[in-house]
This record gives C-alpha cells, structure tokens and sequence, in this order.
C-alpha cells in the first residue's frame, strides 16, 4: 500500500472501501435495469401481425367485412378521428360489447352508460340518429334488453356505409394499404414501397392510438 493511503485513519479506509463496494453494486444494478428496460421496449415494440392484401382487398367488399377485423377497425376508426366522426364506430363498438353482457343484473348499468353516452340529448360523444329511432330507443331503457339498442345500431350503421366508409376507401388510410409498388420505379424506390405494402398495417394502425 502506499504511504499516503497507509497515513489515513482505518475508519478512512474502511468508509472508502464501503463506497467503493456500494458503487460497484449500483452500476450493476443500473445495467441490469437497462437490460431489462430495453427487453421490456423491444416487446412492446414488436411489430403488429400483418395483414395480407387478400384480407386488406376484402375491405372494400362490404363494411361489415372491414369493422370485422382488428386491423380493418382500427384503420377506420383512425380514419373517422381524422375527420372527427369517431362517436359513430364508438357507439357501433359499444353496443357489440353490450350484446356480449351474460349477467343480467350489469344490463341497466351499461345501458345506461351507453344511451348517456351517445343518445341522450345531452350525451358527450351524441350520434346521428332520427327523433323515431331515439324515441324508441328511450323507452327501450325502462326495461333494457340485450337487443334494446339494436335499431340504433343499424341506423348508425348504415350512415357510416353510406358515407363515411366510402370516404375510407379513396383516403390513403386504406390506399396505403392496398395499393402496389408503382411500376417503373427505381430499384430503391421499390424496395421502400414493397417494404411499405408489407408493414402498412403497423404504420396505419399506431395513427389510431
């Protein structure tokens, strides 16, 4: 040992060594943390499974066909954000939940949460419906049924096929997903557009969080 570290105080040494052990148990904890971090982000980054263009072409075939595949939701719902129509699925989602209530006694609550939601004159997310279909669906919620909301499901529906779906299918939401690589284009630009046709659906779908 040298002499300088030999002229200090035993209890200088021993506090020294103290720190020198609690440090070394720090950084490997630190990097035990890192690694479990970055484990924990390259899961949570993992990419969103593909969808094929035979099922992307599908969409096009019918709206049922597209609100019935996650990916198909998601692209749509991202799209009516864009547009700041999204109550419409949302209300559509919502019921297709509620049809799936087993215990009776949780039929009132969330029928009520839905119609408060997006029926009643003073709902927060209030969709389209005709004074008919409301009215109806009103009474509906004195005796609420699993199929109390089924007329104003189709009804919003039928809005959205007829006009906000059709609207889907010309916007890039759905044509970055369907569309081939140009033809005649450079070698680089194929490979960044085969590779765009192939991950689409991820791109698509993180616009929806």
């Amino acid at each position: 040992m040298c002499k300088g570290l030999a002229a200090l105080p035993a209890t200088c040494l021993k506090s020294a060594k103290d720190m020198k052990h609690r440090l070394g148990f720090l950084l490997q904890k630190s990097d035990s943390c890192d690694y479990s971090s970055s484990q924990g982000k390259k899961e949570k980054a993992a990419p969103a499974q593909r969808v094929s263009q035979e099922e992307v072409k599908k969409w096009a075939d019918s709206l049922e066909n597209l609100i019935h595949h996650d990916r198909g939701l998601a692209a749509f719902r991202a799209f009516l954000k864009s547009e700041y129509s999204e109550e419409n699925i949302e209300f559509w989602v919502s019921c297709e939940d509620y049809k799936k209530t087993k215990s009776p006694a949780k039929l009132s609550p969330k029928a009520r949460k839905i119609y408060n939601e997006f029926i009643s004159v003073q709902a927060t997310k209030e969709v389209n419906l005709d004074s008919c279909t409301r009215e109806k669906t009103s009474q509906n919620m004195l005796e609420p049924t699993l199929s109390c909301f089924d007329e104003a499901q189709r009804k919003i529906f039928t809005l959205m096929e007829k006009d906000s779906y059709r609207r889907f299918l010309k916007s890039h939401f759905y044509l970055d997903l369907v569309s081939p690589p140009a033809a005649g284009c450079g070698p680089e630009n194929c490979k960044r557009a085969h590779a765009r046709n192939l991950d689409c659906n991820s791109n698509i779908v993180s616009q929806c969080a």
